[in-house]
């Protein structure tokens, strides 16, 4: 993925501090962020259309939200992102979803 630079970091001060590789990797970043983030938006999704189903195994998609939520919380981190709570509210993240969020499970 390019990225273009913005006009606001073009003026010659701070030419020399933004290297091309500092504008590549924050393109990266803002990428894994996006993909991180519909990974998570999917997997909710998927647990709220399942809770109406009988016979869904829904502890595993609970389990499978709560790790996709845990994936994207980490990349806001990466990006300095640190508050979490803004998060928890866009997403509708469930309690039961974030319960278990970091919970490394066997098997």
């Amino acid at each position: 993925m390019s990225f273009k630079t913005p006009a606001s970091l073009l003026s010659p001060a701070l030419h020399d501090s933004v290297t091309p590789l500092d504008l590549e990797l924050a393109g990266e970043k803002a990428d894994a962020l996006a993909r991180a983030g519909r990974k998570a938006e999917e997997a909710l999704e998927t647990l709220a259309g399942a809770r109406g189903v009988d016979g869904t195994p829904i502890e595993a998609l609970r389990h499978a939200a709560a790790d996709a939520v845990f994936c994207l919380m980490i990349q806001r981190e990466l990006c300095g992102l640190r508050n979490q709570g803004d998060m928890i509210r866009r997403y509708a993240i469930p309690a039961d979803v974030m319960s278990r969020v970091g919970i490394v499970r066997r098997g």
